[in-house]
C-alpha cells in the first residue's frame, strides 16, 4: 500500500467529532446481537457523510458496513476507530487494496486482541491501582480520595484514548502489527498477571472481616481471630472474596444483590454479638 497522507478529504473537525462520538457514545443502544456496533456507526457517521455525502447509495452502504456486530474494550479500542477513519478516507481516494472487505476484516481481526489487552490493562490493573490510592487518601472521610480517583481516571482515559484514536488514524493498517501475533499475546499475559497481583493486593489491604470470637477457658482466653492470623493471615477476607467470585461468575449473582446479602449478614452478626454479650 502506498504511503498514506492524513487530512486529504477529511478535516480535523470531522475527525475529532468522530473521536468524541466514540468516546461518549460507544455503548449506545447495545444488545447481544450488536453490542458496540451502533456506537461505532454513530462515530463514523460524520466521516462517512463527509466522504460519501454526495452519493446517498454509497453513504447508506458504508453505514450498513459499520453497523454489524462489533465489541472490544472501548478506550484501547479507540485506535481501531482511528484506523477505520483513515482507511475509509483512503478508500474514498481510491487507494489500492483498501476495500470494504479489508476494512471489515481489520475491525473483526483487531477487536478480540484489543479486548483482551484492554480488559487486562484498565479494569484489571488501572482501576484497582487508582482505587487503592483513592481509598488510602479517603481514609477517615477525606474528600481527596474520591476526587483523586475521578480526576485521575478521566484524565488517563480521555487523553489516552484520544492519543490512540489519532495514532490509529495516522498509522492506518500498519498499526495491525502492534496488536496481533506473539508479541500481543505476551503483552496480554504479562498485563493479566500484573493486574491479578494488584487486585489481590487491594483486596488483602481493604477487605476486612474480623471474627470477634473469644472463648473463655479456665486459665486463658481463646482468641479465634488471633489463631487464624497465626495460621493464615487474612484468611476470612480471602474466603469472602472467593465466595463472592464464585457467586458472581458461576451463579451470575449481581454485585448489588451480594452487597445487600452481606449487609443483612453483617447486621445480623452484630445483633447476635450484642445479644450474646447482654446474656453473659
Amino acid at each position: 500500500m502506498a504511503e498514506r497522507k492524513t487530512y486529504q478529504l477529511l478535516d480535523k473537525k470531522t475527525v475529532h467529532k468522530s473521536y468524541f462520538r466514540w468516546m461518549m457514545y460507544n455503548l449506545v443502544a447495545t444488545s447481544y446481537e450488536f453490542l458496540e456496533a451502533f456506537g461505532f456507526a454513530y462515530a463514523m457517521e460524520p466521516v462517512l457523510k463527509k466522504l460519501y455525502g454526495k452519493d446517498p447509495d454509497k453513504l447508506k452502504e458504508a453505514l450498513e458496513r459499520h453497523s454489524v456486530f462489533y465489541n472490544t474494550e472501548p478506550q484501547l479500542g479507540a485506535i481501531v476507530n482511528g484506523m477505520t477513519v483513515g482507511l475509509e478516507e483512503q478508500r474514498a481516494l481510491g487507494a489500492e487494496g483498501v476495500t470494504d472487505d479489508f476494512i471489515t476484516s481489520l475491525k473483526v481481526g483487531l477487536m478480540g486482541p484489543l479486548a483482551g489487552i484492554g480488559d487486562s490493562m484498565i479494569p484489571g490493573m488501572l482501576i484497582p491501582i487508582l482505587l487503592s490510592i483513592g481509598m488510602g487518601l479517603g481514609a477517615g472521610g477525606n474528600i481527596l480520595g474520591p476526587l483523586f480517583y475521578m480526576v485521575a481516571y478521566n484524565l488517563i482515559i480521555v487523553l489516552g484514548s484520544r492519543y490512540l484514536f489519532y495514532k490509529g488514524y495516522e498509522l492506518g493498517a500498519d498499526a495491525v502489527n502492534l496488536f496481533v501475533g506473539e508479541m500481543a499475546q505476551n503483552v496480554t499475559q504479562a498485563i493479566t498477571v500484573l493486574g491479578t497481583i494488584v487486585t489481590g493486593g487491594v483486596a488483602a489491604t481493604y477487605v476486612k472481616l474480623p471474627l470477634p470470637i473469644k472463648i473463655n477457658m479456665a486459665h486463658s482466653t481463646l482468641d479465634i481471630q488471633q489463631i487464624l492470623d497465626n495460621i493464615f493471615p487474612s484468611l476470612a477476607p480471602l474466603l469472602l472474596i472467593l465466595i463472592s467470585w464464585y457467586f458472581m461468575s458461576k451463579k451470575h449473582v449481581s454485585p448489588i444483590k451480594l452487597i445487600i446479602i452481606y449487609f443483612i449478614l453483617a447486621f445480623a452478626g452484630v445483633g447476635v454479638e450484642y445479644i450474646i454479650k447482654a446474656t453473659i
